[in-house]
């Protein structure tokens, strides 16, 4: 299940995105719009619904949230992009990851 959250996310509906992974939600932010998409089965088809919701790709981030954990993670294809600085699928900029957690803890936690 894919949601698009613009507000916290109540925990019942962080769940049903877990559903998909087994505890495991795969995220992609928007860090100029700060929203987020939570669930999924791969991160381009959050990355999809955030651009035709008027994202620009540069704003765009990808990770994970382990429910049982609650650790997250900033690894994602999507994150690839040599020419904006980001050559990993792990987010290399410690200032976006910062950015990428507090919109986590603010939206999901």
């Amino acid at each position: 299940m894919l949601i698009l959250v613009k507000e916290k996310i109540s925990q019942e509906d962080l769940k049903k995105a877990a559903e998909d992974l087994e505890g495991y939600v795969k995220f992609v932010v928007d860090l100029e719009k700060n929203i987020l998409t939570a669930g999924g089965l791969r991160h381009v088809e959050g990355e999809q619904l955030l651009l035709k919701e008027g994202s620009k790709q540069k704003d765009l981030w990808g990770g994970g949230l382990d429910l049982e954990t609650t650790e997250v993670d900033f690894d994602s294809m999507i994150n690839i992009r040599p020419n904006d600085g980001n050559s990993n699928r792990t987010v290399l900029d410690q200032t976006i990851r910062e950015k990428i957690s507090k919109l986590i803890n603010n939206l999901l936690k």
